[in-house]
């Protein structure tokens, strides 16, 4: 894997060969990343490695929860909860990405990351973040249909549509990773090993490339945030109609259950996307570790354990269908 991206490294004749050959021994010289620890005491280690414990068992039992319901339960097969679906696949993918690697590092107190394990990493981490994107942006959609077209409900979002809409949203993710990732690391590296960060990341890797290279790191960071930004411009303006359209509802309980199947959603939109803003596009003024750690916990760790018990809370269906998973599960034995 290491070679694949050393190859796709842009070679400027005006450089000459001398800066080409000394750009491949600085990334060839680098076999391991050295993360940033989450403590320094042995205590506090142990200390966040029950916690991410918790926190990964609860999004695993969750999401788990929610996608068995889902897949299940015959009454939860509409397009709202196909793509709940898609979104616990993607958050069951970012969570199980980062946090077995922090935890092991906790466990036994090292730092270490191999080079290919950290591409690896870096890609899994951009594929399921990057189809969260887009997935949220479509679910955005599907409560925009449901609530300000409604009758044009089922030919918009049939089964086929939706199918399509959810391969879009994971190939989208798919193809932003590859790009990411083999750009990041076709860079070269020449500012040490060592990640400012608990996980691969791409911010923290650009720090360690060469000062000629700031142009391509400029365009990395572009490519994600027009990516995001254009959903974030999406979910904003559906939201405008969508509150347009409940305002106009005559009855108090119409606008309520209107409303009560739009707010976990725009939850989890908010806790996402500004989480994820701020870590990516924070000024470097403010910028430290610490500030730095806790951010990338808050959009990388939170959201997937949070995002099932905000779904679950306010809806019916959903909470009846886990419920008669477990129960269905505990009558076997």
């Amino acid at each position: 894997m290491r070679n694949l991206f050393s190859a796709v490294i842009v070679f400027s004749p005006a450089k000459g060969s001398n800066v080409w050959r000394k750009q491949m021994s600085n990334i060839s010289s680098i076999s391991h990343f050295l993360l940033l620890p989450l403590a320094d005491t042995r205590q506090l280690q142990l200390l966040h490695f029950c916690l991410f414990l918790g926190i990964s068992l609860a999004a695993l039992l969750a999401n788990g929860l929610i996608i068995s319901a889902v897949a299940c339960g015959h009454l939860l097969h509409t397009p709202m909860f196909f793509f709940l679906l898609n979104l616990a696949l993607t958050d069951l993918g970012s969570i199980c990405t980062t946090v077995p690697k922090a935890m092991h590092n906790s466990l036994w107190d090292t730092r270490n990351i191999s080079y290919t394990g950290c591409a690896a990493q870096l890609f899994m981490f951009l594929f399921f973040i990057s189809a969260e994107v887009p997935l949220l942006t479509i679910m955005c959609y599907d409560r925009y249909v449901s609530i300000c077209k409604p009758l044009h409900y089922g030919t918009l979002l049939g089964s086929r549509a939706c199918a399509h809409m959810a391969a879009a949203a994971w190939a989208s993710g798919f193809i932003n990773a590859l790009l990411l990732t083999a750009n990041t690391f076709s860079l070269p590296l020449c500012q040490g090993n060592a990640l400012s960060q608990f996980f691969c990341e791409v911010p923290h890797i650009l720090k360690l490339s060469c000062s000629h290279s700031k142009l391509r790191e400029l365009g990395i960071i572009v490519v994600g945030t027009i990516l995001a930004f254009g959903c974030f411009l999406f979910i904003v303006f559906s939201y405008v109609q969508i509150f347009r359209a409940v305002l106009r509802i005559p009855s108090e309980q119409g606008r309520h259950k209107a409303f009560s199947t739009c707010l976990p959603h725009l939850s989890v939109v908010s806790l996402f996307l500004s989480t994820g803003m701020f870590a990516y596009l924070k000024p470097p003024s403010i910028s430290s570790p610490s500030l730095d750690l806790a951010v990338s916990v808050l959009y990388s760790v939170v959201p997937p354990a949070l995002n099932p018990f905000i779904y679950s809370l306010r809806n019916q269906e959903l909470k009846a269908a886990v419920w008669t998973l477990i129960t269905g599960c505990f009558q076997k034995h």
